[in-house]
């Protein structure tokens, strides 16, 4: 009888997450930091010191100027000619659109989910490095689909899968690739909560089965 009345009062393990819509539909920004773009200033923080000499970055130059130091020149590419910040319009998916041998380091945060031929993008950016130039990039693992109209997202990525396409065009002693997340934070993020909405403990914890993001750092030789 004492089993059955603590069964009847036991919470349920979904709580306030019982619900087929996310609690924010706006990725989190409505609630705090979200959870992926938490570990995105994890991964640049950790290599801020790559982020120099003449940078490219997606859309706008947000993380080249928090992270980067002796940066002197940074590009912006976007394949939106419309985006008065883009000093590059080109589509990553077209191989030789970027200027060869041009940057010291290129950062490209979710941007791959967006572009239909990713191993053709891999190629270009890795063209566009000077030697020894450094490529930290980031993808959705554990995502939302993005369904804007403009551009609505095309894949999510695994810590293998990033391993495999990195690899073969950087080469393996060239490239490390991490997952960031578990599977807390992904169900998380997946229902709109904020970084903020987790204890730093648990935001710590990175299981490569639940990633929130996978992060590459590859070098050109």
């Amino acid at each position: 009888m004492r089993n059955r009345i603590r069964q009847l009062f036991r919470p349920h393990p979904f709580g306030a997450l019982r619900r087929t819509t996310p609690l924010s539909d706006n990725w989190g920004y409505d609630r705090g930091q979200p959870i992926d773009r938490y570990y995105i200033d994890a991964f640049l923080g950790e290599h801020r010191h790559d982020i120099h000499g003449k940078a490219l970055e997606v859309k706008e130059s947000l993380y080249v100027d928090r992270y980067g130091a002796g940066v002197e020149h940074c590009d912006v590419l976007d394949r939106d000619a419309e985006n008065p910040k883009a000093t590059i319009v080109a589509d990553l998916s077209e191989r030789g659109v970027l200027p060869p041998e041009q940057f010291d380091c290129i950062v490209l945060t979710q941007t791959l989910q967006y572009v239909v031929d990713v191993p053709a993008a891999i190629q270009n950016v890795k063209a566009a490095l000077r030697g020894g130039g450094v490529l930290l990039a980031t993808v959705p693992g554990v995502s939302r689909a993005d369904e804007d109209p403009k551009g609505p997202s095309l894949w999510s990525f695994t810590h293998a899968g990033c391993q495999t396409l990195f690899e073969d065009e950087f080469g393996a002693p060239n490239t490390t690739t991490r997952s960031y997340g578990n599977v807390l934070s992904a169900i998380a993020f997946l229902s709109g909560m904020a970084q903020q909405e987790l204890r730093p403990a648990e935001l710590a914890v990175h299981d490569v089965r639940f990633p929130v993001i996978v992060a590459v750092r590859a070098t050109r030789e």
